[in-house]
């Protein structure tokens, strides 16, 4: 089964506005003391973030765009929400990034895809919370300093920002591994042609045929890497990909059987996620992107190599400032 374009592009829609739903529904209970009720949809900048609001490119001089809204969001590799503090160090490491552009004056959105093995400048923290030095490593390292929680989302949205030279990542919603068994079974199981060879790892997984994921064995397609023979994380992104085609199609069915499912899944799934939205940030968004057009998936160009340790992606800066100028930037008038 192939990911088109068209069937990507109804993925990402669905997938950022279930994520959101599910957040609203509970963020009466989770969000409303985390943050000041006065904050507005876009945060405000520090003195630092202003730097790079004007830029000259070739001779071209080019100005942030006010309208743009940025939503992070991060699959993680461990189960549950921790639920005490974790001090500065935990080991959830954020195996799924991706990072939402919305554009408010064009009233449409875009989605940027990360490698989670994306060498990038992640900032390493004390037991207060506080920054006490910066060290290149994977992205995905960036959500084990911190408190696993939201200290930790921040600081894997700093490290994103830092790739995409200071830009402001305002929001983000992160959500447990064990989420996918439940919602998985939820929806009643979902469909998949198994691409790789599993041989060893789960020998249900037969190449060329197509098979049903539950709740049992869902991880082991969405997660494996090693024992396979491509054991990149791009080969994982794949995989990844297919199987949210094929959950929103599973996910769209029952909520065509059934107008409460949605509620039921949004409810299931709350005790999983963290995000730093507030009630009516989250109103506000919900209500916007209702209208609002999905345009594409953009994929950070660069080359995975093998480092001294584990499988490191080393983006193209070149593709990835002609990306960072497109979606963030206007030309000065």
């Amino acid at each position: 089964m192939k990911t088109t374009k068209k069937n990507r592009t109804k993925i990402i829609h669905v997938l950022l506005i279930a994520f959101l739903v599910v957040v609203f529904v509970v963020s009466g209970v989770l969000l409303l003391n985390r943050w000041e009720s006065g904050q507005g949809l876009f945060p405000a900048h520090d003195e630092d973030s202003d730097n790079n609001k004007n830029i000259t490119v070739n001779g071209v001089d080019y100005t942030m765009n006010p309208d743009i809204q940025t939503i992070l969001l991060l699959g993680l590799d461990k189960f549950e929400v921790s639920t005490e503090d974790a001090g500065y160090k935990n080991d959830r490491q954020a195996d799924f990034l991706m990072l939402f552009v919305i554009n408010n004056s064009t009233k449409s959105y875009s989605a940027i895809h990360l490698n989670r093995d994306t060498i990038a400048d992640i900032n390493v923290l004390g037991v207060a919370g506080n920054r006490i030095d910066t060290i290149s490593a994977q992205l995905a390292l960036a959500h084990t300093y911190g408190n696993g929680k939201e200290v930790s989302c921040r600081n894997t949205a700093d490290a994103v920002s830092s790739l995409f030279n200071g830009i402001d990542i305002q929001h983000y919603m992160s959500v447990t591994m064990d989420a996918v068994p439940m919602i998985t079974d939820l929806v009643g199981g979902v469909e998949v042609e198994i691409t790789d060879d599993f041989t060893g790892v789960e020998d249900a997984f037969v190449m060329g045929e197509t098979v049903t994921l539950t709740g049992e064995n869902v991880l082991t397609y969405v997660r494996t890497r090693q024992g396979l023979e491509d054991s990149t994380n791009t080969t994982r992104m794949q995989r990844q990909k297919t199987y949210l085609s094929s959950f929103f199609d599973a996910f769209n069915a029952k909520v065509k059987e059934d107008e409460n499912f949605a509620l039921t899944a949004s409810t299931e799934i709350s005790e999983y996620m963290v995000s730093n939205y507030t009630i009516n940030q989250l109103e506000n968004l919900i209500n916007n992107l209702s209208d609002y057009e999905f345009t594409q998936i953009y994929d950070v160009e660069g080359e995975s190599k093998v480092g001294e340790k584990f499988m490191e992606f080393h983006v193209d800066k070149e593709q990835l400032n002609d990306m960072i100028l497109n979606l963030f930037y206007l030309k000065a008038e």
